[in-house]
C-alpha cells in the first residue's frame, strides 16, 4: 500500500507545511485592500479586472556588459545589496530538485537556489553571500513586490497578471503541468480522472487548472505540496497535479507513484523582482544571458535534473524594452 511510503515523508511534510504552499494567483493585498470598517458592514473587495494581454516571456533587455563583481554602479539596487552584504532569495524548502532542505546538511538547495547563488556571485564575486528566506508560494508575488526579498526563484510561472505587480527576468526554465498517480492506476492523463480527487496547493495556478479540465476532476486544496503527497499516500486523493518538475521530485520520493500524460499547460519559470528597480532586472538578465552562453545553465541542469536525460538548450531570452 502507498501508506507505507508515507512514513518516509510525513516528517518532512510536517516541517515544511507551515512555510510552503503553491503558486500565487491572487492579487496583491494592496490591489484589493479596503479601508478598516466594522466587520459587519465592510463591503467585499472588488474583483480585480483581468490583466491586459502581454508576452509574459518578454523581459527588460540587459544594459551592456556586467559590472565587475564587488564594484556595483553607484545608486543602483545592486549597490544597495552589495552594501548590505548579502542577496536575499525567497524560495520554498519542499520542492525537491529545485529548492528543498537537505536532511543531512540542513541547507536548502536545488536548481532555483543555484539561480540565486549565481546572481550573488555576479554581485559579490562570492556565491555564498546569500540569505535564503523560506516563503509560501502564495507570498511569492507580494514578497518580491514589497522588497521583503530581493528576488524570488521558486518554480514561478511568469504570466501577465503577475507582471502587473513585479518585474520578471527572462525565462530560465520551461515546465508544464502533468499529474501523478499510483503505479497501479490505469489513467493515462488527468482527463481520465474525471470525478476523482486530484490534489494541488491552495492558491496555485495548478489548482485552478484542475477545475478547468473538461472531465471535471475534483480539485482538492492543501496548504503545501508536501501535504498533497501525504494525502496521496494515505489514499485520501487519487492524484496530484502541478508542474512536471515538482511531480518529478515527488515521484523520486515515492516508489509507488508515477507521472503520466503530456503536459497540458506551459509554465515558463522566471525570477521575480520589485518593479521599483528596473536596473536590477536588467542586471539579472545579463547574468542569465552570460550563463546560457558559457555553459553554466547546462551545468546547473545536469547537476539537479541530469537523471531525467540530456540537458536541453536553455530557453531563449525574449526582450521587449
Amino acid at each position: 500500500m502507498r501508506i507505507r511510503a508515507a512514513l518516509a515523508v510525513t516528517a518532512l511534510a510536517a516541517t515544511t507545511a507551515l512555510t510552503a504552499c503553491s503558486g500565487d494567483t491572487s492579487p496583491l493585498a494592496s490591489a484589493t485592500a479596503m479601508p478598516q470598517q466594522n466587520a459587519v458592514t465592510a463591503a467585499p473587495p472588488a474583483e480585480r479586472p483581468p490583466a491586459p494581454a502581454c508576452n509574459p516571456r518578454a523581459s527588460l533587455r540587459p544594459a551592456g556588459a556586467l559590472p565587475t563583481p564587488g564594484d556595483m554602479p553607484a545608486g543602483s539596487y545592486m549597490a544597495t545589496i552589495q552594501k548590505r552584504g548579502r542577496l536575499v532569495l525567497g524560495t520554498s524548502q519542499d520542492t525537491l530538485l529545485f529548492s528543498s532542505r537537505n536532511p543531512f546538511t540542513g541547507q536548502i538547495e536545488g536548481f532555483d537556489v543555484d539561480m540565486g547563488r549565481q546572481i550573488a556571485e555576479a554581485i559579490f564575486g562570492d556565491a555564498t553571500k546569500i540569505q535564503i528566506k523560506v516563503i509560501g508560494y502564495d507570498k511569492r508575488v507580494s514578497s518580491a513586490a514589497d522588497g521583503s526579498v530581493d528576488i524570488v526563484a521558486d518554480t514561478m510561472t511568469a504570466n501577465c497578471d503577475r507582471w502587473r505587480d513585479v518585474n520578471f527576468s527572462s525565462i530560465y526554465y520551461e515546465a508544464g503541468q502533468k499529474v501523478l498517480v499510483s503505479k497501479t492506476s490505469t489513467a493515462k492523463s488527468i482527463d481520465d480522472l474525471g470525478g476523482k480527487k486530484v490534489c494541488s496547493a491552495a492558491g496555485s495556478t495548478s489548482f485552478e487548472n484542475i477545475g478547468k479540465r473538461p472531465t471535471k476532476p475534483i480539485a482538492v486544496a492543501k496548504p503545501a505540496f508536501g501535504d498533497c503527497l501525504v494525502a496521496f499516500q494515505r489514499n485520501e486523493v487519487d492524484g496530484i497535479s502541478t508542474d512536471d518538475t515538482i511531480l518529478a521530485g515527488m515521484a523520486a520520493q515515492d516508489p509507488y507513484a508515477k507521472v503520466i500524460g503530456q503536459k497540458f499547460t506551459d509554465e515558463p519559470y522566471a525570477i521575480a523582482m520589485s518593479k521599483a528597480h528596473p536596473e536590477f532586472a536588467r542586471f539579472v538578465n545579463a547574468v542569465l544571458e552570460r550563463n546560457r552562453a558559457d555553459g553554466t545553465w547546462k551545468k546547473t541542469y545536469e547537476r539537479w535534473l541530469g537523471d531525467f536525460g540530456t540537458a536541453p538548450a536553455p530557453p531563449t531570452a525574449q526582450y521587449d524594452k
